[in-house]
């Protein structure tokens, strides 16, 4: 073996090893895209509850009751029930309040089972779920900057304060008021849904040949139904019964400001054995005193804890008295 001179071995020993990470290198495939067949796909929109709660009915109840009507480009389950007798009043559709089936245990079932041996058709609706209710997205507020070390950083610090403080109270007031903006535009969006499955419940009733229309709304349904007739204002309907009614948390107006103003007979019951319900339907009647004239009433219930049979019996007597007056029992 040749001599090689110590200077030249670190030459000698890069020569040596560069072809070989070359050729390794060039050996090494190049790195492809994973085939389209193993990314996940997009996932699908979880139907709504109300979806879920009307297919559970369908499976349950006689198909005689359900009728699927047409509303916004799709279709939403109606329970039907004729009146009992060959010269009917009318028909009562019933719009459930928030969270709440077509066939609620509370109110909605047993009004709509019992009104057809009052001479009354019924119509429960399913309402859709209310996007403006969904849970807003969280505003995170700028990170605290840590302490400063020294004086000089310190004094460069409050220098610096007022405009980063003045720029994150900026923000926060742009993130609050685009919040309000979405939220009055799911609530807007809410209301259309509503209203367009309100117009194909009164095609309905109106295709029964109904001599009188009511809308009988629970809860939030009982908004619903008082906003669609101030902002709709239909010939059809003639009057309108309010069950323990009460605005949807983003509700604009509220109760008070529209139920004063409805032109139309409308009867308000409410439960006296809570304080909130009962200041509520306080301001209802004293707006609807300063109206020269209104066509507003008022029932108070009392609840009866451990016996809902009796509390269903109580509010459906005081239905069947306000709709029928002649025949109205005890």
């Amino acid at each position: 073996m040749p001599f090689v001179p110590r200077s030249a071995l670190p030459a000698l020993c890069l020569s040596l090893i560069l072809p070989w990470s070359f050729c390794a290198h060039a050996a090494d495939p190049a790195p492809q895209d994973k085939p389209s067949e193993d990314q996940p796909a997009p996932r699908q929109p979880l139907p709504e509850r109300s979806q879920e709660e009307a297919s559970a009915l369908e499976r349950q109840l006689p198909a005689q009751e359900q009728q699927q009507l047409q509303a916004s480009g799709s279709s939403f389950l109606a329970l039907w029930k004729p009146a009992n007798t060959s010269e009917p009043k009318g028909v009562v559709i019933i719009l459930p309040g928030a969270g709440e089936s077509a066939d609620w245990p509370q109110v909605v079932a047993p009004l709509r089972n019992k009104l057809p041996d009052t001479d009354w058709g019924s119509l429960s609706l399913t309402l859709p779920d209310m996007q403006s209710e969904a849970a807003q997205p969280r505003v995170v507020e700028a990170a605290t900057p840590a302490p400063a070390e020294t004086e000089n950083t310190a004094k460069d610090a409050s220098t610096e304060a007022k405009p980063i403080e003045q720029v994150a109270g900026g923000e926060a007031d742009v993130a609050d008021r685009v919040v309000a903006e979405s939220t009055e535009e799911q609530v807007k969006a809410d209301a259309e849904r509503i209203f367009a499955r309100i117009d194909s419940a009164l095609a309905f009733a109106e295709q029964q040949n109904a001599r009188s229309i009511v809308l009988l709304g629970h809860g939030t349904g009982a908004y619903w139904a008082a906003r669609y007739l101030d902002e709709k204002q239909p010939s059809q309907v003639q009057k309108l019964v309010m069950v323990a009614a009460r605005s949807p948390a983003n509700g604009k107006p509220q109760l008070a400001e529209l139920t004063p103003t409805l032109k139309l007979p409308t009867v308000d019951l409410f439960y006296v054995d809570k304080a909130a319900a009962r200041k509520a339907a306080l301001e209802r009647l004293q707006a609807s005193k300063r109206q020269k004239h209104s066509n507003f009433s008022q029932i108070s219930l009392k609840a009866l804890p451990g016996n809902n049979g009796a509390q269903q019996e109580q509010l459906f007597r005081r239905v069947r008295g306000w709709l029928n007056p002649q025949n109205a029992e005890g």
